[in-house]
């Protein structure tokens, strides 16, 4: 049976409502792909029987599970080369030798939006390969997401085979990984690098654990957002970013048209945006 407009509707507003992610019009089949198989598991014999509950239910759990099967997480490691080779080549060279100065000031980065943890664990990696000197003492890397069940995967880091043929290289799988079952788990090395916090980016940040961020990612995020939410998120991003820091926007999003206060720069193949001087 074909979901209701009834019905699609009111995922979509609760969709809109807790993570700010739009359904697009005319997208009922992914909702029927993304919900089926989850809304038998847990008892209910078609989506329609599944939403009606929700609607009598008060928001919980079944609710964000909802949410967490509609919002898309797809993420590789080293996804988008290009940024990681500016982080190597330009960013961390630059903020290394600025901090020489002030060794006290650590150097902060926040993968935002970080779904099972492909991003910021290449970004630890790369920083394990190329610049060894950096540590819990000058180092502080935070990664974040709204969903709790993409955040447990994340802090395991476990991942399918397939899952670390997609972008991983070979040689870092050996260095980094160990086989755990049919699968390949972190080790504790990397994952120690990072701290872990649930943070919806709709909602006000005060789980972030620090401010003066130097290299924000948060790619992928605002292409799903209206106008007025992408707006609302630089402003955010402009009260939390280090002066001299850089933001990482997904390949098909920009600041252009949305918040005059950031310029966009090119690094090697990447671009990135600061904040105008």
């Amino acid at each position: 049976m074909s979901l209701s407009n009834l019905d699609f509707d009111y995922l979509r507003h609760l969709v809109r409502e807790h993570s700010a992610v739009a359904l697009d019009a005319g997208k009922e089949y992914l909702v029927e792909l993304h919900l089926s198989n989850y809304v038998r598991q847990i008892g209910f014999d078609t989506i329609a029987n599944f939403i009606e509950h929700l609607k009598v239910s008060k928001f919980g759990d079944l609710h964000i599970a909802a949410i967490e099967h509609l919002v898309n997480y797809e993420t590789t490691f080293f996804r988008d080369i290009y940024p990681f080779e500016a982080l190597k080549d330009y960013i961390l060279p630059e903020i290394i030798q600025r901090r020489q100065s002030c060794q006290s000031d650590k150097i902060k980065i926040w993968s935002a939006a970080c779904s099972t943890g492909q991003e910021v664990y290449s970004i630890a990696m790369l920083i394990r390969e190329h610049f060894p000197m950096l540590n819990e003492a000058n180092l502080q890397i935070v990664a974040s997401d709204f969903s709790n069940k993409a955040l447990t995967r994340a802090r395991n880091g476990i991942y399918s085979p397939l899952e670390v043929r997609r972008g991983l290289p070979a040689n870092l799988r050996k260095k980094y990984f160990h086989s755990c079952g049919n699968e390949w788990q972190i080790d504790r090395e990397l994952s120690n690098m990072i701290n872990f916090h649930q943070i919806n980016l709709i909602k006000p940040w005060s789980t972030l654990p620090f401010q003066q961020v130097d290299i924000l990612f948060i790619r992928n995020v605002l292409i799903y957002f209206d106008i007025n939410t992408k707006k609302d998120m630089l402003y955010k991003i402009k009260q939390v970013l280090h002066p001299e820091g850089y933001l990482f926007l997904g390949g098909g999003e920009t600041t252009l048209n949305l918040d005059n206060d950031f310029e966009r720069v090119q690094l090697g193949q990447a671009i990135t945006y600061k904040l105008k001087s």
